[in-house]
């Protein structure tokens, strides 16, 4: 039975496309545009609050990613170590959250305890039992979701559906993590309306993980969509879309 650390608790930057995208689902609480944004989620039945928006910040200046923050950017993703290290220093006073959104090996698990708030990318139980030994190392909880491979793409990471439902139970015990919910990114598709049928897939996985009520497991979180089909995702149920070209550009690796 998970206990302590682990108890269940609750050129320049586009600034005009960031508060585009936070308009009308992603507007601060506070801000004028609250009653627009409250209008849009109520047409997909969600809490306002409930969708939020994670800057995917690869390749991108402190610079850049400052004026980020002015025009309201709160959660901020990273998909290398290595690069997020000097970012998450360098903005260390920031009032941002960090989460890792790429591929993380195994070597690199030690380095990412107590840099991000939430891995969402952990694909096979011996990188979640990784994570929970290196966090447990550390004296830490961590929050993750858990990577599906939801077209079942043969060169793809992430667990297949009907083996996570099997083994969610196994990682359940591990008391340094808490799952927090589910990752996936759709096949390449033709247009955007195309990805809806994997969007409802993930959601319907969490459904089924759900109601197994599994001490230690929430589904509280879909990490799915991206600049090209984020609305689609959302209408499908994502809590949580990974935006970076619409907002900073297109990349220069």
């Amino acid at each position: 039975m998970k206990q302590s650390l682990c108890q269940l608790s609750g050129p320049s930057v586009r600034i005009g496309a960031v508060r585009q995208a936070w308009r009308p689902r992603f507007v601060r609480p506070d801000s004028q545009d609250g009653a627009a944004r409250q209008r849009e989620a109520d047409k997909v039945g969600r809490p306002p609050g409930s969708i939020r928006l994670v800057a995917a910040t690869k390749t991108v200046t402190v610079d850049r990613i400052q004026e980020g923050i002015g025009a309201g950017l709160s959660i901020l993703g990273e998909n290398r170590v290595q690069e997020a290290v000097p970012k998450i220093v360098a903005l260390t006073q920031a009032p941002v959250r960090w989460h890792f959104i790429g591929q993380l090996q195994r070597r690199k698990v030690r380095s990412v305890i107590g840099l991000f708030d939430l891995i969402h990318s952990v694909d096979r139980l011996e990188l979640a039992q990784e994570i929970d030994r290196r966090a447990g190392e550390a004296g830490r909880c961590q929050d993750i979701l858990l990577e599906v491979n939801i077209g079942g793409e043969p060169t793809k990471a992430g667990f297949r559906p009907d083996d996570l439902v099997q083994l969610v139970s196994t990682m359940a015990v591990l008391s340094h993590i808490r799952i927090k919910g589910l990752m996936a990114i759709p096949p390449p598709t033709a247009d955007t309306e195309s990805a809806r049928r994997y969007f409802g897939k993930l959601r319907d996985v969490a459904t089924r993980i759900a109601v197994l009520n599994i001490p230690g497991v929430m589904m509280d979180e879909l990490s799915m969509g991206m600049s090209n089909d984020y609305e689609v995702a959302v209408e499908e149920g994502a809590t949580l879309v990974r935006v970076g070209t619409a907002i900073f550009g297109t990349r220069h690796a």
